[in-house]
């Protein structure tokens, strides 16, 4: 269980002001055990009275999604159906300059394509025309069509729309075809998330949403109870080897240190990017799948750790989550 050090940090966590911060769901195991829980109290909303978290409530990945596409590209690469270092199979960009672009640049989010990550301006915003705008049932769709701004592999720029374009990679290889009735598509895709990686993990509560082109939203939409996600940091941590390291290979060998290879910096947050995952560079070795509001499931090898954070804390105090949970890493 939780170190007293631990309870007072956790403390201090879930008891914040509310403009600092609601922490909803805390989890961490080790060595393929829990070691501490807390839960909290979600706040009543135009959609639902105040609810109280529970271990079994499942809550939202936001861009912690992401994490789970560079694991579902991960068993198309150990199944050979995908070459990441080959131009990415984009039907849409054949016989154009975007043709160039390979499924790895996409991973490392260095496609070239314009994309605008915002989360406030509507109007500026590729991201939310994307995911809220109607503009196109294919997010992925979307996303591709925009125009080609720098060298591919040249510039780092974060992108929802470059996952989503992985996402109908994922799906036009999975179902065996591009294209095709949504239903069908969607149904393939949820089989294959389901039984090659989210069964074989442990998540047995983990649900991914679809677009109504029938892909995956692994741009922002896994739902998981936080002991889930922290079976699938679980799965990084041991090199793609389920239940502690003691059960199935999921992911090929190799595809935690892929994920962490340094390819990006985000200077707002101080933390660089691997491809689909971010590192903390106060913790050599360590990764993370980071998403909107302060999900996060951090994964420190060398402490044989996994740290998951599940809220609502706005950008401004994302710095001092981020000191917590590193304290919680340390005491833990």
């Amino acid at each position: 269980m939780a170190t007293p050090a631990a309870d007072t940090i956790l403390d201090e966590m879930f008891s914040r002001p509310s403009d600092e911060g609601v922490s909803l769901a805390f989890v961490a195991r080790r060595g393929g055990e829990q070691i501490a829980e807390r839960f909290g109290v979600q706040a009543e909303n135009e959609f639902e009275p105040e609810t109280e978290i529970t271990e079994d409530s499942t809550l939202l990945s936001w861009s912690m999604a992401k994490s789970v596409t560079h694991a579902a590209i991960g068993i198309l690469v150990a199944d050979g159906l995908l070459d990441v270092d080959a131009p990415a199979p984009v039907r849409q960009w054949v016989g154009t300059a975007k043709g160039a672009i390979t499924t790895l640049q996409l991973l490392e989010m260095r496609s070239g394509l314009r994309f605008v990550e915002d989360y406030v301006d509507g109007e500026a915003s590729h991201c939310l025309e994307m995911l809220f705008g109607g503009t196109d049932p294919s997010f992925a769709h979307y996303a591709a069509a925009q125009p080609l701004v720098a060298e591919p592999g040249r510039e780092f720029n974060y992108s929802s729309g470059t996952t989503n374009i992985l996402c109908r990679i994922i799906g036009d290889i999975v179902s065996g075809s591009p294209g095709g009735e949504p239903a069908d598509r969607r149904s393939v895709v949820d089989e294959f998330l389901r039984t090659r990686l989210f069964e074989p993990a442990g998540m047995t509560s983990a649900v991914a949403k679809f677009d109504d082109a029938g892909d995956f939203i692994g741009s922002s939409y896994v739902y998981a109870t936080a002991g889930d996600f922290a079976r699938f940091g679980e799965l990084y941590l041991y090199d793609g080897v389920a239940d502690g390291g003691n059960g199935e290979r999921v992911l090929p060998v190799g595809w935690t240190d892929h994920a962490r290879e340094r390819t990006g910096h985000d200077d707002v947050s101080g933390l660089d990017f691997g491809r689909h995952w971010w590192m903390w560079p106060a913790f050599p070795g360590s990764f993370a799948a980071s998403g909107y509001e302060g999900q996060v499931v951090a994964v420190f090898p060398d402490r044989d750790l996994v740290l998951v954070h599940l809220g609502k804390t706005d950008i401004a105090h994302a710095s001092g989550l981020r000191m917590r949970l590193a304290r919680l890493a340390e005491t833990l």
